[in-house]
């Protein structure tokens, strides 16, 4: 059982150079690796989207969650055809029972299984955790959780893990929430 697929890049949105998408309380023109110490979706690393709505509404959250700065978001171009040539790229096609289990494992820092430069996939937002918290406290069996994921409108994430996948994303600008411009 599959919840809406997303894009390959075969796919028209998903051509050789792409623009993705980071919201945040502050400009980030050279992302770096940082510490995590809350169980992310796919681990540690740089997330950005293909959705610069999705990034637009994050920038917002993290202003209020940290209370400063301003919602900016950071725009990023990547050539996804050399991404998937020179890094070792997880891709999740769908958020199917392999990307539960991921984002499970790493939510809960437990994934101990290959590394990756690059991992792109849907994203567990804020529609999506109850049905997360509900599979990992055993309310929902895995197969009842795929169904809700399914009806679900999953946007994507890119989470750059590495130095080498850093070096393949490149700043195009940055812009105030409030003045996009």
């Amino acid at each position: 059982m599959t919840a809406n697929p997303l894009p390959s890049v075969q796919d028209s949105c998903y051509t050789r150079a792409m623009f993705l998408y980071h919201g945040s309380n502050v400009r980030v023109e050279a992302p770096r690796l940082i510490g995590q110490t809350r169980g992310l979706d796919f681990g540690a690393g740089f997330y950005t989207t293909s959705s610069e709505e999705q990034a637009a509404r994050f920038s917002e959250i993290v202003v209020n969650r940290r209370k400063t700065g301003v919602a900016t978001v950071s725009v990023y171009e990547l050539d996804i055809a050399a991404a998937e040539q020179t890094l070792a790229v997880r891709r999740f096609a769908n958020a199917d029972a392999e990307w539960l289990d991921f984002v499970v494992e790493n939510r809960l820092h437990a994934y101990q299984g290959k590394t990756y430069d690059l991992v792109i996939g849907a994203v567990a937002n804020d529609t999506v955790m109850p049905t997360l918290q509900a599979y990992i406290a055993g309310f929902l069996t895995q197969e009842a959780a795929l169904i809700t994921l399914k009806a679900s409108k999953l946007v994507d994430q890119f989470c750059f893990k590495t130095e080498r996948a850093f070096s393949l994303l490149k700043f195009v600008r940055a812009y105030d929430r409030s003045t996009k411009s």
